[in-house]
């Protein structure tokens, strides 16, 4: 289990964002590895909007919604993307039964992540979020400011466009709310996710669990 600390050479954009939400939570982030199932903090700073407008994969109107609050630099994060996301896509997204929602909660012992949190939203402005998402965690371990026009790039993005909305910091202040609704949620660590049902309770489920505990949350959800 990884614990926040400073990283040298983390850039401006990522310890503006951090630093600025830790400020106001006063709490020490933990990223998470496979470990524990919770139900959702029963209490008034709990009621927030979950779902915000973040960026959706999955049909709008499926009856589940699992939100997803994520870091494009944590390993486990990447071990969600590669073993368990292709899975619940397959069995539960293509077919109409469950959408997800992708949520930015950054962590500054992750140099690059909030500014690969940035230029996803960029992306998203051009309606290639998840192409982008993907490209993200598909290449973790080379992510620099220096890639992020490329992706842009290969993804048929309008370059201009994207580097100013990358330049102006335009969605600092998006990513900044996601990561303060993680708080507000009983988030600590990455990956962490909410199975809701429609009209129903949330179900928070912590780490990259294996395949079978989504399963088992959704299915259960599905049945409300």
């Amino acid at each position: 289990m990884e614990t926040l600390k400073d990283s040298k050479g983390t850039n401006f954009l990522a310890m503006s964002i951090l630093v600025s939400a830790i400020i106001i939570s006063g709490v020490l982030i933990y990223v998470f590895g496979p470990s524990r199932s919770a139900d959702l903090p029963d209490d008034s700073e709990a009621q927030v909007d979950i779902m915000d407008n973040d960026p959706v994969k999955g049909s709008p109107d499926a009856p589940v919604t699992v939100v997803e609050f994520s870091d494009f630099q944590c390993p486990f994060c990447a071990d969600f993307y590669n073993d368990t996301l292709p899975l619940i896509t397959q069995e539960y997204v293509d077919n109409g039964k469950v959408k997800i929602v992708y949520r930015d909660f950054p962590l500054s012992i992750h140099p690059q992540a909030a500014p690969a949190a940035l230029a996803a939203e960029c992306a998203n402005e051009q309606g290639k979020f998840w192409e982008y998402h993907d490209k993200l965690f598909d290449n973790q371990e080379a992510l620099s400011p220096s890639i992020y026009s490329s992706f842009a790039s290969e993804l048929g993005l309008d370059i201009s466009k994207f580097n100013s909305c990358v330049s102006s910091n335009k969605y600092a202040d998006e990513i900044v709310g996601d990561f303060q609704d993680g708080q507000r949620l009983g988030v600590s660590g990455t990956p962490t996710f909410f199975v809701i049902p429609e009209g129903g309770q949330p179900v928070m489920i912590v780490g990259a669990q294996p395949y079978q505990v989504f399963k088992s949350a959704i299915d259960t959800a599905l049945q409300q």
